[in-house]
């Protein structure tokens, strides 16, 4: 009997491969979860709304024809909601349909229910030019605070009001419209803005279709009928129309009762008369660009036409959109003849005090401690 070795053929190691197997399937089952539970999570919150703090109203035009989700895109695009698809598959499922085109007023605090709702209701034809119907332009706003306000309660952009300011065409048009009330201002040297103090303080009404060049008219128009009555006098004070609202923006910041701003009218009518700098905060603070800052010394030195503290005269042009107070305290100043050329006020007790001299008017703050000065 012959002794042979029997040579076996190694087997494949099943168990190896079925455990790679194994890993496989599983990752493929953890990776199908966590995407399925990240897709649901992103489902549920796209189906609240947007931003529930954020009540701005944007306004969305919804095409004539549009499906649910190109409507859907708008809506994302617009960032009214988080997601269009959400929005498509929120509408469907719910059997929501027949959203009509149109203009909407929506914002991202609203839920995809009440978007749904709002959409089948139907918007406007025509672009709503205002959210709230109406702007506020109040007494002492500047150009600058006034864009602010067209920005937060128009369909118009501040930008755009802004760029409106400085349009040539536009400035002539008005200038030639209304020659007393703005010649003198197109006269005037170093402006920033020609209209900055024609911009009356009123509510406008702002109708749908209305064009910015037409509300920016309304302001100015009115403000030429409420200075009508009042041409013929200011001609007589021999100041032109520019100064004469320079003095009337400044009187419509400092001024704190009716009797106090006619008799800051004649502190400042009785320094332009001697050539001495009216020295106001008013001027500087616009100078350097601000709306309210405690001023430094270095503000106080700022190198520009509008800084009457170094420069004398009424500067270029108003500060701000004088109110109707503000006007008649400069067409009737008051205590003139007692030649007083300082005042401050107590911001405590809003008393203002009156001196003819420095030394009169430093004595007058040490004793009544006040903290502004004039």
């Amino acid at each position: 009997m012959s002794n042979k070795s029997t040579e076996r053929t190694p087997k494949p190691n099943r168990s190896l491969g079925r455990r790679i197997i194994i890993s496989v399937i599983t990752l493929i089952v953890i990776l199908a979860v966590t995407i399925g539970f990240m897709g649901y999570h992103f489902f549920q919150k796209a189906l609240k709304p947007l931003n529930p703090q954020d009540t701005a109203v944007k306004q969305v035009h919804i095409p004539l024809g549009a499906s649910n989700k190109q409507i859907g895109s708008i809506l994302q695009n617009q960032k009214i909601v988080k997601s269009g698809m959400v929005f498509d598959y929120y509408v469907k499922s719910n059997n929501m349909a027949n959203f009509r085109a149109g203009y909407y007023q929506l914002t991202p605090a609203m839920s995809l229910k009440k978007i749904a709702v709002r959409l089948q209701q139907g918007g406007t034809d025509q672009p709503i030019q205002s959210t709230k119907g109406k702007l506020l332009v109040r007494e002492g706003l500047n150009i600058d605070q006034i864009a602010k306000q067209v920005s937060a309660t128009t369909d118009f952009g501040k930008a755009d009001f802004l760029s409106l300011m400085k349009n040539k065409a536009f400035i002539n048009q008005l200038a030639n419209q209304y020659p007393k009330l703005l010649s003198s201002a197109m006269k005037s040297d170093g402006v920033r803005y020609r209209l900055e103090g024609y911009l009356y303080p009123a509510t406008y009404e702002v109708k749908k279709n209305m064009s910015l060049k037409t509300l920016v008219e309304q302001m100015v128009a009115k403000t030429n009928q409420v200075m009508m009555p009042y041409y013929s006098r200011i001609k007589k004070t021999n100041i032109t129309m520019q100064e004469f609202m320079t003095l009337a923006s400044l009187i419509e910041r400092e001024g704190v009762n009716q009797t106090d701003r006619r008799k800051m009218a004649g502190v400042f009518l009785n320094r332009i008369r001697i050539n001495m700098p009216l020295q106001s905060d008013i001027s500087v603070l616009y100078a350097i660009h601000k709306d309210n800052k405690t001023l430094t010394a270095k503000d106080l030195q700022v190198d520009s036409p509008y800084n009457l503290y170094v420069n004398a005269g009424f500067g270029p042009g108003p500060f701000d959109s004088p109110s109707i107070s503000s006007i008649e305290a400069v067409l009737h100043p008051l205590d003139r003849s007692k030649d007083y050329l300082y005042f401050f006020a107590n911001t405590k007790t809003q008393k203002v005090y009156y001196s003819k001299t420095y030394a009169q008017h430093q004595a007058q703050i040490e004793k009544h401690s006040a903290n502004k000065k004039r």
